[in-house]
């Protein structure tokens, strides 16, 4: 696979980088011009069908589900900053994670403290991420840090995450503290980090050694202020398990939140009118989102959404609660086009899904460092996330996983080195393939035993599902998102097999051509699979990673039980892309 993606990853492509929060991306160049003119035209259905040997204790035998793609049907470019990482200052993330100067065994820059194996890992999934205090290291507080109840040195402050983000290659973007910290304190930090005029602030910053401007793009209005754990509560592993992260200790009401950070916004614009601006949001489906959105719509660029799913020990309870960011989207989708409507709005106003991931708090709880060990379950409902986030290509164009190294991540230190968790593997699969063009897939029910029909966290997943046409369940065993390459000669697809114990032999339908024309008979597949679920990583033992393979058309292609397959279809001339 690594000869292959070294033209993947060569793509122009920057990093956007959340100081306690980041991500990846850069703009995307429209889809080819001959799949814009493809719209136009007629389309047939040419099947592709591939055979795939697989151990199989069950293969359906009732109607299996079919998958239909077509490249005409086009949902929106795929953002890279979906792809984007985050980190805090929270257990190992930041001290013996990225940042590690005492390290005695060469993983560590000399000159920086920053741990070079770690970059390297993070390079190859295109994401980044850190913040805090300003000033030499020595004359740095050390201050409690309530959120977690621990203490903060603050030796890894801003210059530090700048610099950091620098060496990944990324671009900053720095949570503002509306918990306990000030207007004049945002204030402050925008202009040492982005005034070039002879003021105290910036003059402080070139005091420090850097004289020209950072220019930060990205600040959020503070980090989940709805949350009753800024009073130090933590949710039971029944709930959502949303995360309470360091720079906002102080709960607020949904109203008066709205109206602090309208006048946060305002005036910082009025400093720096080029910055983007995150309004704090809650899951997406929650009245929170409702009454912020409509105070905040005509200042903010994008609205923040958090959520985390867990498992309580059950495969399909963990791979299913993705279905509940999706239809948080959708439910957002609407409130943002409700809050423009009534303000009388024309503007762009999407997603930043800046926090997200499988955590249960119980197992990993915060306040120990929560360092999960995941397995192949939770790989398989990172997949499901992702697959989310592609098909939503529309309206989230942001999506950090949290956190990315040591805290509930796809990368876990030792002062000796490092190993790549499960999940590692399906987040590096979409971000260095499922680049380009959403397109609109759609996969068929025909009967009961394609979807899942048990419980599910959270509880509503079940309770729509079970009013919603077969066709339309939120809960289909085979989940896939797919997209068209971004020079239209390929269409990559991402196949989740959710099912503990079936295999699927599923018909691949792509609209397009005619007669003979169509696809290449050869496809590229990228397989993330192991026997027992329970499977997972160390140091030393990596029994769940990607494996590629090329495979043949002739019929149906076998997904096997509990796998995450990649599939690169590369289109022939005759099908209008030459």
């Amino acid at each position: 696979m690594a000869a292959h993606l070294e033209d993947i990853t060569s793509w122009d492509t920057s990093l956007i980088a959340r100081g306690g929060h980041c991500w990846a991306g850069a703009a995307e160049p429209t889809p080819s011009k001959i799949w814009h003119a493809a719209r136009m035209r007629a389309f047939e259905f040419v099947a592709l069908q591939v055979p795939y040997n697989v151990s199989k204790p069950n293969t359906m035998t009732t109607p299996a589900p079919a998958v239909h793609i077509d490249p005409a049907r086009i949902i929106d470019e795929v953002d890279p900053r979906i792809y984007s990482g985050f980190t805090e200052h929270m257990g190992r993330c930041i001290y013996g994670g990225l940042y590690d100067p005492d390290n005695q065994h060469g993983l560590v820059d000399p000159m920086t403290g920053f741990r070079t194996d770690v970059i390297d890992a993070l390079r190859e999934l295109n994401i980044p991420l850190v913040h805090d205090g300003i000033g030499p290291k020595e004359l740095r507080p050390r201050r409690p840090e309530l959120a977690w109840l621990t203490e903060e040195s603050n030796q890894f402050g801003t210059d530090d995450f700048i610099q950091w983000c620098r060496t990944l290659g990324t671009e900053p973007y720095i949570c503002l503290n509306m918990g306990t910290g000030t207007l004049e304190d945002a204030l402050a930090w925008v202009e040492y980090c982005n005034s070039s005029a002879n003021t105290y602030w910036a003059n402080l910053r070139r005091k420090n050694g850097h004289e020209e401007a950072y220019n930060v793009k990205y600040w959020s209005l503070g980090n989940e202020v709805w949350g009753p754990w800024q009073g130090n509560y933590f949710p039971s592993p029944s709930t959502l398990a949303p995360s309470r992260s360091l720079p906002s200790v102080g709960q607020m009401e949904s109203q008066d939140y709205a109206k602090k950070a309208y006048q946060w916004a305002k005036a910082l614009k009025l400093l720096d009118p080029n910055i983007k601006l995150i309004s704090c949001g809650e899951t997406g489906f929650s009245d929170w989102d409702r009454v912020t959105l409509r105070k905040l719509a005509p200042v903010v660029d994008f609205h923040s959404v958090h959520l985390y799913t867990v498992s309580e020990g059950k495969h399909a309870v963990n791979v299913m609660g993705p279905a509940a960011a999706e239809k948080g989207l959708e439910i957002t989708r609407a409130l943002i086009d409700l809050a423009k409507i009534e303000g009388g709005l024309c503007k762009e106003l999407t997603v930043c899904f800046d926090e997200w991931n499988v955590w249960d708090p119980v197992r990993a709880p915060g306040e120990k460092g929560a360092e999960e060990h995941y397995d192949l379950s939770d790989a398989l409902a990172v997949a499901a996330w992702l697959n989310v986030f592609v098909r939503k290509a529309d309206i989230v164009k942001i999506a950090c996983i949290a956190q990315s190294v040591n805290v509930i991540s796809p990368i876990i230190t030792s002062p000796t080195g490092l190993f790549r968790q499960t999940t590692y593997y399906p987040l590096h699969l979409f971000a260095n393939l499922m680049q380009g063009t959403s397109l609109d897939v759609f996969v068929s029910a025909p009967s009961p035993s394609t979807f899942y029909t048990g419980p599910t966290v959270p509880k509503f997943v079940q309770d729509l599902t079970k009013h919603t046409p077969d066709a339309a369940k939120l809960t289909k065993y085979v989940d896939v998102s797919a997209v068209l390459s971004r020079d239209g000669r390929e269409i990559r697809v991402a196949l989740l097999n959710r099912h503990e114990e079936e295999s699927f032999v599923v018909p691949i339908w792509f609209a397009g051509g005619s007669g003979s024309a169509g696809v290449e008979e050869e496809v590229r597949v990228y397989e993330v699979w192991s026997e027992n679920l329970r499977d997972g990583n160390t140091f030393g033992e990596e029994r769940v990673r990607s494996v590629e393979r090329v495979v043949r058309f002739e019929g149906s292609y076998e997904i096997k039980r509990h796998s995450f397959q990649g599939m690169v279809v590369m289109i022939v001339e005759e099908f209008g892309c030459g």
